[in-house]
């Protein structure tokens, strides 16, 4: 296989298969906070210089499910839990931190293995994070927190919302499916070649300086990429649980996304929206969004300010609609 389609397969922050559904929430005990050390993001079209570094207000470690989470703390106001997608962390947010933090009082997690998070000896596994991330909130003292999550923290998110529904308000998830067969089929072989034996073809890339740059283990990236790799290799379909999900949902796919057109809209549908026309005064409205960005890929959406544009308004609870009459709906 090309050594350019190895990388950029493992660049995605990809959507993968649960872990038994046995995983348990263990408690979680907060550590000191910790100063934030620098910033290592993926770097932006050549042509745009990369942002300074939003400072958070307050670090430390947590921990829960036997992993040491850490977690960084920007901004005032109503919680946002943002979630990170795969060989990422938090700081893959750095264009999006000013506008959010703005608003929010934003929680940015790194996930277990990723980041200054360190990798332990526990499987990857979406719903083990995912209930990881409601004894961070306890821990935090947030009782209810909106979610914003990126493709791998796109499933965290909707594990954390599956299975602590009076823990989420509002969900918003990037780039991040229901099943496996949601990938368009090429990808499948790709994904299943990820593992250690590609991480010397990754020195040269934003995964793997970021990674080494704020690991506590930077020798574990073999290892993270083993993890992923067994964690992608696992067939999944969560389709009998998303209409499960309390919402309100808000589901966000670039037009020249890694999943197909036709997964995204069955996403969509089991979610209750577009089933039918929404009525003149708007009285058949589901509840639940679909938004498909243009011109954007998995690879670049969590980078562009359209994300932060189409998110907000949906996590604040407004619309900017009006009808004929001139009145906001």
């Amino acid at each position: 296989m090309l050594k350019s389609t190895l990388i950029l397969v493992a660049a995605t922050a990809l959507l993968a298969a649960p872990a038994p559904a046995s995983a348990q929430t263990t408690s979680a005990q907060t550590a000191p906070a910790t100063p934030a050390q620098p910033a290592a993001v993926a770097q932006p079209p050549a042509a745009a210089q990369p942002p300074a570094a939003l400072k958070a207000e307050k670090t430390g470690h947590i921990r829960a499910g036997g992993i040491d989470y850490h977690y960084a703390v920007y901004g005032q106001g109503e919680p946002l839990l943002l979630l990170h997608g795969g060989l990422g962390s938090t700081d893959m947010f750095q264009p999006a931190l000013p506008v959010l933090a703005a608003h929010r009082q934003v929680i940015g997690v790194d996930l277990q293995g990723h980041g200054r998070t360190p990798l332990g000896d526990r499987p990857l596994s979406l719903p083990a994070m995912g209930d990881d991330m409601a004894a961070v909130l306890d821990a935090l003292g947030v009782q209810q927190a909106d979610v914003l999550g990126y493709s791998m923290g796109g499933g965290v998110a909707f594990q954390l919302a599956l299975q602590h529904p009076d823990r989420v308000r509002r969900l918003a998830m990037v780039s991040a499916g229901y099943a496996q067969d949601g990938f368009y089929a090429e990808m499948l072989p790709q994904q299943a070649a990820v593992g250690a034996g590609i991480a010397d073809m990754l020195k040269d890339t934003p995964m793997y300086r970021s990674y080494v740059a704020v690991a506590p283990n930077p020798g574990d990236f073999p290892r993270l990429l083993d993890a992923m790799g067994a964690m992608m290799r696992q067939p999944f379909d969560w389709s009998a649980d998303v209409p499960k999900l309390a919402g309100p949902v808000m589901l966000v796919f670039g037009d020249s996304d890694m999943y197909r057109p036709e997964h995204i809209v069955k996403f969509y549908q089991l979610l209750g929206g577009g089933l039918r026309d929404a009525g003149w005064q708007r009285e058949h409205m589901a509840q639940n969004r679909l938004a498909i960005l243009p011109g954007l890929t998995h690879y670049d959406i969590f980078l562009s300010p359209r994300l932060t544009q189409t998110v907000l308004p949906f996590l604040d609870g407004s619309a900017e609609t009006a009808d004929w009459g001139g009145e906001g709906k």
